[in-house]
């Protein structure tokens, strides 16, 4: 592989792992979360960076080193447990998918005029063309990168104008009047939860990056795409925290439109309408990609056939979509439910990198296990405080 090749992969992993973050979902917890914590949102979001960082570098290196997939190495750690992984990825990944078809509709809707079901099939169509070239992985990587930058310039540009109050957003970062676990929970399971954080790492290995001498460069790539997600997720709080500072009250239906049309009117819609587009699309290319990539080693006819695979990923993910709909209480609640994956695929990785079988004599950064400890004990009690009160929400 050229060098430039090289360091195309590595960035287009960044961006893919990224982009498949950022999607309606991650936009709808965002908004969501700081209309309900306002300033002290940002703590949240710092203490979700810090656990995501030690969750991907964890996950990212060890799957370089075994140069194998993580259902793989799964297995190797426990039988069947790559099997168990693999059904809660692709369970996971068809949910978040269906709200990312439903976000990249309802961008199309705002950007042209068509219903949101029409555009999601549209949309579905876009994504399914991506898989049908022949350098399918590079006109992914590419297409990350392009919309990724569109997305955080354009969100940028509302955030300003919003003009946040950034000395309290920043005093409440570090002291925060209020905390709301479940807003942790969410937000760590939508950026490294489920599929996301191995997007990246699969892509790497589909590129032909792995092995220990790739470590250093994987490493860069793996904290830059938690950083790219964590700048957009910054940005869209700041614009969100300025309008509701304000006292504007987000839409219950779209909460992350609000901050757009409150400063542009219809032409922030409009800009809002490529930011979801191109959060949903991006997003849905991840989804499909990831999930088919943890059955594909299952059967060589899967791994043979795997574009068709991802392109029928896609069609049932639309299909879906038509039919049910995509209120955004869904759009959190997968985001919970990608957070309660974690701990079983973080915990599993971790094992694996003590296995000889799997890792040969490589040696595995203490702090860097210590670190995913944290994060599989964090998310695990957090999750299971998360289920308590959905259960008593249901009770009630």
């Amino acid at each position: 592989m050229s060098l430039n090749n090289r360091k195309s992969a590595l960035a287009g992993a960044a961006f893919l792992m990224a982009t498949s973050a950022i999607g309606p979902g991650f936009l709808t917890q965002t908004a969501t979360f700081t209309q309900s914590l306002m300033a002290s949102f940002g703590f949240v979001i710092l203490i979700s960076i810090l656990l995501d960082i030690g969750a991907q570098l964890n996950i990212w290196r060890i799957i370089t080193v075994a140069e194998k997939r993580a259902q793989d190495i799964a297995n190797q750690v426990l039988p069947g447990a790559g099997y168990f992984l693999a059904a809660l990825i692709v369970m996971g990944g068809l949910a978040f998918n269906i709200g990312n078809v439903g976000g990249a509709g309802l961008g199309l809707n705002l950007l042209i005029g068509i219903s949101p079901e029409m555009g999601a099939i549209l949309s579905g169509l876009i994504a399914i063309g991506i898989f049908l070239f022949k350098e399918a992985g590079r006109a992914m990587d590419r297409l990350a990168q392009i919309l990724g930058f569109i997305m955080i310039a354009l969100t940028v540009f509302v955030a300003w104008k919003a003009s946040p109050p950034l000395g309290e957003a920043a005093v409440r970062t570090f002291i925060p009047e209020k905390l709301d676990v479940i807003a942790i929970v969410t937000l760590v399971g939508g950026t490294v939860g489920g599929y996301i954080t191995f997007a990246g790492a699969h892509r790497l290995l589909d590129a032909g990056i792995k092995g220990r001498e790739s470590l250093p460069e994987v490493n860069k790539s793996s904290v830059s795409a938690i950083l790219i997600a964590s700048i957009m997720r910054v940005i869209l709080f700041l614009a969100v925290l300025g309008v509701v500072s304000q006292g504007i009250t987000l839409d219950p239906k779209n909460p992350a439109s609000t901050p757009f049309e409150y400063i542009a009117g219809n032409f922030g819609l409009v800009i809002f309408g490529v930011v979801i587009w191109a959060a949903s699309i991006t997003s849905v290319i991840g989804a499909a990609y990831t999930s088919v990539s943890f059955i594909s080693s299952f059967h060589a006819s899967i791994e043979q056939n795997r574009n068709r695979w991802i392109i029928g990923f896609i069609i049932v993910s639309t299909a879906v979509l038509a039919t049910i709909g995509r209120p955004a209480q869904v759009l959190v609640f997968v985001g919970t439910l990608n957070g309660l994956i974690l701990p079983v695929s973080l915990g599993l990785i971790l094992l694996a990198a003590y296995k000889t079988k799997i890792v040969g004599d490589y040696k595995h950064p203490a702090w860097m296990t210590v670190c995913g400890i944290i994060v599989v004990i964090s998310m695990a009690v957090l999750s299971g405080m998360t289920l308590i009160k959905y259960i008593n929400g249901l009770i009630g």
